[in-house]
């Protein structure tokens, strides 16, 4: 264990600066200006990204530089930003050590710490990305391959993944699978090619009312599904993925011409490793009041919570509101009244020009925002996505205001 030094103590720490992070202090902030130099912001990257739109880059649809900002730019005025990792917890001490050795007191912790990407739990994958027909949209630097992929591709098998973990973005890992698709009819591949959906979950969707919708597309698509099949490996100069049947552990190979992988996904394992965490490794929150059940001066958000909702941007912005009332009469000495329903929602692209926005609460059932049946294509909701839902995220939901 590193040496400890510098000692800093805030009235609010407040671990991760992406989405959820940032809303969180900034919506602190507008409610009360008495914090203004008392919290803390713990992030080491010094870039933040609108991460949905990745979608549409690794289509052609988007420029993924639009979608990277400073993080300096996007930290509230009155947070003080601490660019650092976080590597232990110590919530009996009310004190968190970074990677340099610093121990950040607190009175009250927000862990908004995200979801760690597990590239190296798919043997190979490290080494194959970007070539060997090898791509992915969960990483600003390799999202290009996608593009590139998917528009010279000349025929043949498309494999499309999706892990038998979380991960962010649920309905991410069929989205270019549908535009890929459209983009292959537009360019004259399809005739000559199979789009194959693997996926490590018994279904293309947890929701009836969208499973329904996206059943239909999948067969007017002509994709072929293999349901609990888990990419365990890729032999790029081979072009072979080894997949895991997840019903009877047989290990099936299949030749590939390209392959969009989404990797497993999990909590940061300075979670998982802390006294924080669920048996699960995620971090444990009540999943109405957001706070931590063993200790009342900590409250979690977003991806790296173990709330069984879907991990996504708009799941935050629910869960935003929430947890700053509860903090706030929790400092207070009030009871938690707020809750959080378990809202969420993806807005499914299943094509250009297209796409189904599902919205949906704990019980699965549909939440929709709009007086339409959102379970049918409409080019409306793809405007809505690719045009204002960027605008919303920048100048709203980051600013506290939405």
């Amino acid at each position: 264990m590193p040496k400890v030094k510098n000692e800093t103590h805030y009235k609010i720490l407040i671990i991760g600066g992406g989405s959820a992070g940032i809303t969180v202090a900034a919506r602190l902030l507008r409610e009360s200006r008495s914090l203004s130099g008392n919290i803390a912001i713990v992030e080491p990257a010094a870039k933040h990204y609108y991460q949905p739109l990745w979608t549409l880059a690794g289509a052609g649809e988007a420029d993924k530089t639009v979608t990277q900002r400073e993080e300096a730019s996007v930290i509230p005025s009155g947070a003080v930003w601490v660019q650092e990792a976080v590597t232990e917890f110590q919530p009996n001490e009310n004190a968190v050590v970074t990677a340099s050795g610093k121990k950040l007191h607190y009175e009250y912790l927000v862990v908004a710490a995200g979801i760690q990407i597990d590239w190296h739990k798919i043997k190979g994958l490290k080494e194959s990305m970007g070539k060997n027909g090898v791509c992915s949209n969960y990483s600003y630097d390799y999202v290009d391959s996608t593009w590139e992929t998917i528009r010279n591709f000349k025929g043949g098998t498309s494999i499309f993944t999706n892990p038998n973990t979380p991960v962010k973005c649920g309905g991410a890992p069929q989205k270019i699978m549908y535009l890929a698709d459209d983009y292959f009819r537009k360019s004259g591949v399809r005739p000559h090619s199979s789009v194959i959906f693997a996926s490590g979950s018994p279904s293309i969707f947890n929701v009836k009312k969208y499973e329904q919708a996206l059943n239909k597309i999948i067969e007017r698509k002509e994709i072929e599904t293999w349901f609990m099949h888990n990419l365990i490996e890729i032999d790029g100069e081979k072009k072979q993925a080894t997949f895991e049947n997840l019903n009877t552990q047989e290990r099936v190979n299949i030749q590939y011409d390209m392959i969009h992988v989404v990797p497993p996904m999990s909590a940061p394992d300075f979670i998982k490793n802390s006294p924080l965490a669920a048996s699960n490794g995620w971090l444990n929150v009540d999943k109405y009041t957001l706070k931590h059940p063993c200790f009342d001066n900590v409250f979690g958000i977003g991806d790296c919570t173990n709330l069984p909702t879907s991990k996504t941007g708009a799941a935050i912005r629910k869960q935003a509101p929430v947890l700053v009332k509860n903090l706030l009469d929790q400092m207070g000495a009030k009871p938690l009244v707020h809750q959080y329903d378990g809202y969420t929602s993806c807005p499914l692209v299943t094509g250009y020009g297209r796409l189904i926005l599902a919205e949906f609460n704990y019980d699965l059932q549909p939440q929709e925002t709009f007086p339409i049946n959102q379970a049918r294509e409409r080019y409306s909701m793809y405007v809505l996505k690719k045009n204002f839902l960027p605008v919303m995220y920048w100048k709203g939901m980051l600013k506290g205001r939405m």
